[in-house]
């Protein structure tokens, strides 16, 4: 199936509307895990380390809903929506898999036993 350009240009139809979605599906999952960590690090007594790790995930949360608070409206803004730059998207995945990790090291910390 081949594309081709007419004289309005690409329609990019519901897809933008779909990426938003996404995008705010995503601050969720990240919203749970931001609040899992905290419930694991509160469990069974709160450690220096365990406080530390749980604020360090829920900054990681924050930067990330940040960075995909700004592509939302991005989104929003303008039709078409702009192409995501690539700085933008390397910062939205580099929060995504450092909050993960965070998560993971409350995770194994906890199941660590005593």
């Amino acid at each position: 199936m081949t594309f081709r350009r007419g004289r309005t240009g690409r329609d990019p139809g519901l897809q933008p509307e779909r990426t938003r979605l996404a995008w705010r599906r995503t601050t969720l999952s990240g919203a749970v895990v931001a609040v899992l960590g905290v419930r694991t690090a509160l469990h069974g007594g709160a450690s220096e380390l365990g406080i530390t790790l749980c604020a360090l995930c829920c900054g990681l949360w924050l930067g990330f809903l940040t960075a995909a608070h700004h592509r939302i409206r991005a989104l929003s803004a303008t039709t078409p929506p702009p192409p995501l730059a690539p700085r933008r998207a390397t910062t939205a995945a580099l929060y995504a898999v450092a909050t993960a990790t965070c998560a993971a090291v409350l995770v194994l910390r906890a199941a660590r036993p005593a």
